[in-house]
Protein backbone atom coordinates (compact mmCIF):
# COMPACT_ATOMS: atom_id res chain seq x y z
CA UNK A 1 0.00 0.00 0.00
CA UNK A 2 2.83 2.36 0.94
CA UNK A 3 4.51 1.40 -2.33
CA UNK A 4 1.40 2.36 -4.34
CA UNK A 5 1.02 5.63 -2.46
CA UNK A 6 4.66 6.43 -3.19
CA UNK A 7 4.09 5.79 -6.91
CA UNK A 8 1.01 8.00 -6.86
CA UNK A 9 2.91 10.87 -5.24
CA UNK A 10 5.78 10.53 -7.70
CA UNK A 11 3.34 10.52 -10.63
CA UNK A 12 1.58 13.63 -9.31
CA UNK A 13 4.90 15.44 -8.86
CA UNK A 14 6.02 14.45 -12.37
CA UNK A 15 2.76 15.71 -13.89
CA UNK A 16 3.02 18.98 -11.96
CA UNK A 17 6.59 19.50 -13.14
CA UNK A 18 5.61 18.73 -16.73
CA UNK A 19 2.71 21.19 -16.57
CA UNK A 20 5.02 23.85 -15.12
CA UNK A 21 7.60 23.28 -17.85
CA UNK A 22 4.94 23.55 -20.55
CA UNK A 23 3.55 26.74 -18.97
CA UNK A 24 7.00 28.32 -18.73
CA UNK A 25 7.79 27.37 -22.33
CA UNK A 26 4.45 28.75 -23.54
CA UNK A 27 4.98 31.96 -21.61
CA UNK A 28 8.47 32.35 -23.01
CA UNK A 29 7.21 31.76 -26.53
CA UNK A 30 4.46 34.35 -26.02
CA UNK A 31 6.92 36.96 -24.79
CA UNK A 32 9.27 36.15 -27.66
CA UNK A 33 6.52 36.52 -30.23
CA UNK A 34 5.23 39.73 -28.66
CA UNK A 35 8.70 41.29 -28.56
CA UNK A 36 9.64 40.17 -32.06
CA UNK A 37 8.98 42.92 -34.59
CA UNK A 38 7.25 41.94 -37.84
CA UNK A 39 9.57 41.85 -40.82
CA UNK A 40 9.35 45.01 -42.92
CA UNK A 41 7.82 44.95 -46.40
CA UNK A 42 10.09 47.51 -48.04
CA UNK A 43 13.04 46.91 -50.34
CA UNK A 44 15.62 49.74 -50.55
CA UNK A 45 16.78 48.64 -54.01
CA UNK A 46 13.63 47.50 -55.79
CA UNK A 47 10.12 48.91 -56.16
CA UNK A 48 7.33 46.82 -54.66
CA UNK A 49 3.62 47.27 -55.39
CA UNK A 50 0.99 47.97 -52.73
CA UNK A 51 -2.76 47.97 -53.33
CA UNK A 52 -4.87 51.09 -52.68
CA UNK A 53 -7.76 50.01 -50.46
CA UNK A 54 -9.18 53.39 -49.45
CA UNK A 55 -9.06 56.94 -50.80
CA UNK A 56 -10.63 59.69 -48.72
CA UNK A 57 -10.88 63.26 -49.98
CA UNK A 58 -10.05 65.65 -47.13
CA UNK A 59 -10.29 68.92 -49.06
CA UNK A 60 -10.42 70.06 -52.68
CA UNK A 61 -6.73 69.22 -53.21
CA UNK A 62 -5.82 66.88 -50.32
CA UNK A 63 -6.61 63.18 -49.95
CA UNK A 64 -5.68 60.36 -47.60
CA UNK A 65 -4.55 57.16 -49.35
CA UNK A 66 -4.58 53.83 -47.49
CA UNK A 67 -2.51 50.98 -48.92
CA UNK A 68 -2.69 47.34 -47.82
CA UNK A 69 0.38 45.39 -46.76
CA UNK A 70 0.69 41.66 -47.62
CA UNK A 71 -0.94 40.44 -44.38
CA UNK A 72 -2.95 42.02 -41.52
CA UNK A 73 0.09 41.63 -39.24
CA UNK A 74 2.67 43.02 -41.70
CA UNK A 75 4.63 46.18 -40.87
CA UNK A 76 5.89 48.57 -43.53
CA UNK A 77 9.39 48.58 -42.01
CA UNK A 78 10.09 52.32 -42.08
CA UNK A 79 12.40 53.78 -39.41
CA UNK A 80 11.12 56.88 -37.60
CA UNK A 81 11.65 60.04 -39.63
CA UNK A 82 12.50 58.31 -42.90
CA UNK A 83 10.53 58.29 -46.14
CA UNK A 84 9.67 56.21 -49.20
CA UNK A 85 10.06 56.79 -52.93
CA UNK A 86 6.83 56.51 -54.93
CA UNK A 87 6.79 55.89 -58.68
CA UNK A 88 4.04 56.93 -61.06
CA UNK A 89 3.29 58.60 -64.39
CA UNK A 90 2.68 62.26 -65.13
CA UNK A 91 0.06 63.67 -67.51
CA UNK A 92 2.29 62.89 -70.52
CA UNK A 93 2.85 59.29 -69.47
CA UNK A 94 6.45 59.84 -68.41
CA UNK A 95 7.77 58.11 -65.29
CA UNK A 96 8.11 60.24 -62.18
CA UNK A 97 9.52 59.36 -58.76
CA UNK A 98 8.95 61.48 -55.65
CA UNK A 99 9.58 61.03 -51.91
CA UNK A 100 6.70 60.92 -49.41
CA UNK A 101 6.52 60.30 -45.68
CA UNK A 102 3.71 58.04 -44.42
CA UNK A 103 1.65 59.37 -41.53
CA UNK A 104 1.44 55.84 -40.10
CA UNK A 105 4.03 54.01 -37.97
CA UNK A 106 5.19 50.41 -37.91
CA UNK A 107 2.80 49.90 -34.99
CA UNK A 108 -0.02 50.35 -37.54
CA UNK A 109 -0.04 46.79 -38.83
CA UNK A 110 -1.46 45.65 -42.14
CA UNK A 111 -1.44 49.01 -43.92
CA UNK A 112 0.22 52.38 -44.40
CA UNK A 113 -1.23 55.79 -45.21
CA UNK A 114 -0.13 58.81 -47.20
CA UNK A 115 -1.73 62.25 -46.90
CA UNK A 116 -1.11 63.89 -50.28
CA UNK A 117 -1.58 67.49 -51.33
CA UNK A 118 -2.17 67.45 -55.08
CA UNK A 119 -0.95 70.50 -56.98
CA UNK A 120 -2.46 71.46 -60.39
CA UNK A 121 0.86 71.16 -62.22
CA UNK A 122 2.42 68.51 -59.98
CA UNK A 123 3.69 65.54 -61.96
CA UNK A 124 3.22 62.98 -59.18
CA UNK A 125 0.07 64.81 -58.09
CA UNK A 126 -1.44 63.79 -61.43
CA UNK A 127 -0.73 60.13 -60.67
CA UNK A 128 -2.34 60.27 -57.22
CA UNK A 129 -5.32 62.24 -58.54
CA UNK A 130 -6.01 59.47 -61.07
CA UNK A 131 -5.59 56.58 -58.63
CA UNK A 132 -8.67 54.49 -57.83
CA UNK A 133 -9.29 51.89 -55.14
CA UNK A 134 -7.80 48.64 -56.42
CA UNK A 135 -4.87 50.32 -58.19
CA UNK A 136 -1.30 49.61 -57.13
CA UNK A 137 1.44 52.05 -56.12
CA UNK A 138 5.13 51.23 -56.68
CA UNK A 139 7.18 52.00 -53.56
CA UNK A 140 10.87 51.72 -52.65
CA UNK A 141 12.62 52.45 -49.36
CA UNK A 142 13.41 53.25 -46.68
CA UNK A 143 15.19 56.48 -47.60
CA UNK A 144 16.55 59.38 -45.56
CA UNK A 145 19.37 60.53 -43.30
CA UNK A 146 17.36 61.07 -40.11
CA UNK A 147 17.85 58.52 -37.33
CA UNK A 148 16.06 58.58 -34.00
CA UNK A 149 16.36 56.70 -30.73
CA UNK A 150 14.75 57.29 -27.35
CA UNK A 151 16.69 59.82 -25.28
CA UNK A 152 18.47 61.27 -28.31
CA UNK A 153 17.51 64.80 -27.22
CA UNK A 154 15.63 66.45 -24.38
CA UNK A 155 13.37 68.33 -26.79
CA UNK A 156 12.71 68.86 -30.48
CA UNK A 157 11.71 72.12 -32.06
CA UNK A 158 9.95 71.61 -35.40
CA UNK A 159 9.52 74.20 -38.15
CA UNK A 160 7.13 72.88 -40.80
CA UNK A 161 5.50 74.43 -43.84
CA UNK A 162 2.66 72.97 -45.92
CA UNK A 163 3.11 69.28 -46.70
CA UNK A 164 6.41 69.41 -44.81
CA UNK A 165 4.31 68.49 -41.78
CA UNK A 166 4.32 64.76 -42.64
CA UNK A 167 7.81 63.83 -41.36
CA UNK A 168 7.23 66.00 -38.27
CA UNK A 169 3.91 64.29 -37.62
CA UNK A 170 5.49 60.86 -37.95
CA UNK A 171 8.34 61.68 -35.53
CA UNK A 172 6.00 63.37 -33.03
CA UNK A 173 3.59 60.42 -33.08
CA UNK A 174 6.38 57.93 -32.49
CA UNK A 175 7.69 59.93 -29.52
CA UNK A 176 4.36 60.67 -27.89
CA UNK A 177 2.91 57.17 -28.25
CA UNK A 178 5.99 55.58 -26.66
CA UNK A 179 5.44 55.45 -22.86
CA UNK A 180 9.21 55.14 -22.35
CA UNK A 181 9.99 58.35 -24.25
CA UNK A 182 9.90 61.64 -22.33
CA UNK A 183 11.12 63.84 -25.20
CA UNK A 184 9.18 67.10 -25.57
CA UNK A 185 8.04 68.37 -28.97
CA UNK A 186 7.46 72.04 -29.90
CA UNK A 187 5.95 72.46 -33.38
CA UNK A 188 5.58 75.66 -35.39
CA UNK A 189 3.45 74.93 -38.46
CA UNK A 190 3.07 77.51 -41.25
CA UNK A 191 0.54 77.64 -44.09
CA UNK A 192 -1.03 80.19 -46.40
CA UNK A 193 -4.69 79.73 -45.38
CA UNK A 194 -6.60 77.87 -42.69
CA UNK A 195 -7.84 75.36 -45.28
CA UNK A 196 -4.22 74.50 -46.15
CA UNK A 197 -3.49 73.07 -42.70
CA UNK A 198 -2.91 69.32 -43.05
CA UNK A 199 -3.67 66.83 -40.26
CA UNK A 200 -5.14 69.57 -38.06
CA UNK A 201 -7.58 67.30 -36.23
CA UNK A 202 -4.80 64.81 -35.49
CA UNK A 203 -2.38 67.54 -34.35
CA UNK A 204 -4.97 69.17 -32.11
CA UNK A 205 -5.81 65.80 -30.60
CA UNK A 206 -2.13 65.16 -29.87
CA UNK A 207 -1.87 68.55 -28.13
CA UNK A 208 -4.93 67.69 -26.05
CA UNK A 209 -3.77 64.15 -25.21
CA UNK A 210 -0.17 65.08 -24.36
CA UNK A 211 -0.39 68.66 -23.02
CA UNK A 212 2.88 68.46 -21.10
CA UNK A 213 4.90 67.03 -23.99
CA UNK A 214 3.50 68.48 -27.22
CA UNK A 215 2.92 72.14 -28.08
CA UNK A 216 1.80 73.48 -31.44
CA UNK A 217 1.72 77.02 -32.82
CA UNK A 218 -0.02 77.64 -36.15
CA UNK A 219 1.09 80.47 -38.46
CA UNK A 220 -1.00 81.67 -41.42
CA UNK A 221 -0.05 84.09 -44.16
CA UNK A 222 -3.72 84.85 -44.88
CA UNK A 223 -5.58 84.17 -41.63
CA UNK A 224 -9.38 84.24 -41.20
CA UNK A 225 -11.12 86.71 -38.91
CA UNK A 226 -10.66 86.19 -35.18
CA UNK A 227 -7.49 84.14 -35.75
CA UNK A 228 -5.46 83.79 -32.56
CA UNK A 229 -2.34 82.14 -34.03
CA UNK A 230 0.67 83.61 -35.78
CA UNK A 231 0.30 85.87 -38.82
CA UNK A 232 2.65 86.26 -41.79
CA UNK A 233 5.85 84.25 -42.13
CA UNK A 234 7.65 82.40 -39.33
CA UNK A 235 9.92 84.95 -37.66
CA UNK A 236 12.91 84.79 -35.33
CA UNK A 237 10.65 86.00 -32.54
CA UNK A 238 8.22 83.12 -33.14
CA UNK A 239 11.08 80.62 -32.98
CA UNK A 240 12.33 82.15 -29.73
CA UNK A 241 8.86 82.02 -28.21
CA UNK A 242 7.78 78.56 -29.33
CA UNK A 243 10.93 76.44 -29.72
CA UNK A 244 13.46 75.26 -27.13
CA UNK A 245 16.42 77.62 -26.67
CA UNK A 246 19.83 76.60 -28.08
CA UNK A 247 21.38 73.80 -26.00
CA UNK A 248 23.43 70.66 -26.57
CA UNK A 249 20.47 68.39 -25.78
CA UNK A 250 17.92 69.87 -28.23
CA UNK A 251 17.50 69.79 -31.99
CA UNK A 252 15.49 71.90 -34.43
CA UNK A 253 13.98 70.04 -37.39
CA UNK A 254 12.77 71.88 -40.47
CA UNK A 255 10.81 70.82 -43.52
CA UNK A 256 8.96 73.03 -45.95
CA UNK A 257 9.21 74.74 -49.33
CA UNK A 258 12.81 75.69 -50.31
CA UNK A 259 12.36 79.44 -49.61
CA UNK A 260 11.05 78.67 -46.12
CA UNK A 261 13.86 76.22 -45.38
CA UNK A 262 16.43 78.82 -46.42
CA UNK A 263 14.80 81.54 -44.29
CA UNK A 264 14.52 79.22 -41.27
CA UNK A 265 18.19 78.22 -41.54
CA UNK A 266 19.16 81.91 -41.52
CA UNK A 267 16.93 82.60 -38.50
CA UNK A 268 18.39 79.67 -36.58
CA UNK A 269 21.95 80.71 -37.34
CA UNK A 270 21.23 84.23 -36.11
CA UNK A 271 19.67 82.79 -32.93
CA UNK A 272 22.91 80.86 -32.21
CA UNK A 273 21.65 77.37 -33.02
CA UNK A 274 24.73 75.44 -34.15
CA UNK A 275 24.73 73.18 -37.22
CA UNK A 276 24.61 70.17 -34.88
CA UNK A 277 21.38 71.51 -33.39
CA UNK A 278 19.70 71.69 -36.82
CA UNK A 279 18.39 69.07 -39.24
CA UNK A 280 16.57 69.56 -42.54
CA UNK A 281 14.43 66.80 -44.04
Amino acid sequence: MDFLQGQSIETTVAVAVAVAVVAIAAGGAFLLLRSRKPKGCLDPENFKKFKLVEKKQISHNVARFKFALPTPTSALGLPIGQHISCRGQDATGEEVIKPYTPTTLDSDLGYFELVIKMYPQGRMSHHFRKMKVGDYLSVKGPKGRFKYHVGQVRAFGMLAGGSGITPMFQVARAILENPNDNTKVHLVYANVTYEDILLKDELDNMAKTYPGRFKIYYVLNKPPENWNGGVGFVSKEMIQSHCPAPAEDIQILRCGPPPMNKAMAAHLDELSYTKEMQFQF
